[in-house]
C-alpha cells in the first residue's frame, strides 16, 4: 500500500486497515468477521460518496469531467484502498462461512447416522414388531410423483410475461 495514502488516513481508519491484516483476520470467528466487513464497507461507501459528490460539484465549476478528475485524488485513493481491504475481508468471510457450513453438514450427517444405528440395534422381545413398524414408516402412504420445481428459465419467462402485461396495461391507462 502507498505510504503517503496510509499517512493521510485518520487514526481510526489506520486501525481499521490494520485489523484487516492476514494474521489478525485468522484469529477472528465468523461473527467478528461480518462485523469487520460491515465497518470496512461503511468506510468504503463514505469515500466513494465523498468522491462522487466532489467530482460532480467540480464539473460544474471547471466545465468538464476530465479537468475535474485530478482535483479529487485523495478521496478516490481512499475509496480504492478501502475497496481492496473490503475484498480481503470478504474472502476471509467466505472461507469462514464455508468452513462453518462443512462442519454443520458433518455434524448433521453424524447425528443422522447415530440415530439410525440406535434404531437398528434395538433387538428385544418386540424385534419383529419393531421391524414391521419401521418398514411402514419408511414407505410413503401414497406414492406420488415429486412436484416439478421451477427452473431459472421458467421464473424468468414468468417474470417477462408479467412485465409485458404490466406494460400493456400502462399503455392502456395513458390513453
Amino acid at each position: 500500500m502507498d505510504r503517503g495514502l496510509l499517512n493521510s488516513l485518520s487514526e481510526a481508519e489506520r486501525l481499521l486497515v490494520a485489523e484487516t491484516e492476514r494474521d489478525v483476520l485468522k484469529g477472528l470467528d465468523e461473527d467478528e468477521l461480518l462485523e469487520l466487513h460491515q465497518r470496512v464497507r461503511r468506510a468504503r461507501t463514505k469515500y466513494v460518496k465523498n468522491y462522487r459528490r466532489a467530482a460532480g460539484a467540480a464539473v460544474a465549476e471547471v466545465g468538464g469531467r476530465g479537468v475535474s478528475y485530478p482535483r479529487n485524488q485523495r478521496d478516490r485513493d481512499k475509496a480504492e484502498l478501502f475497496e481492496s481491504v473490503l475484498a480481503r475481508v470478504s474472502r476471509q468471510v467466505a472461507t469462514a462461512a464455508s468452513r462453518a457450513s462443512s462442519e454443520l453438514r458433518s455434524e448433521r450427517i453424524e447425528a443422522a447416522r447415530s440415530a439410525r444405528a440406535r434404531v437398528e440395534v434395538a433387538p428385544g422381545p418386540d424385534a419383529g414388531r419393531a421391524a414391521s413398524s419401521r418398514d411402514a414408516a419408511a414407505a410413503p402412504a401414497v406414492s406420488r410423483r415429486p412436484r416439478a420445481t421451477k427452473t431459472t428459465g421458467g421464473l424468468k419467462k414468468d417474470a417477462s410475461t408479467r412485465a409485458a402485461g404490466a406494460r400493456r396495461q400502462a399503455k392502456r391507462d395513458t390513453r
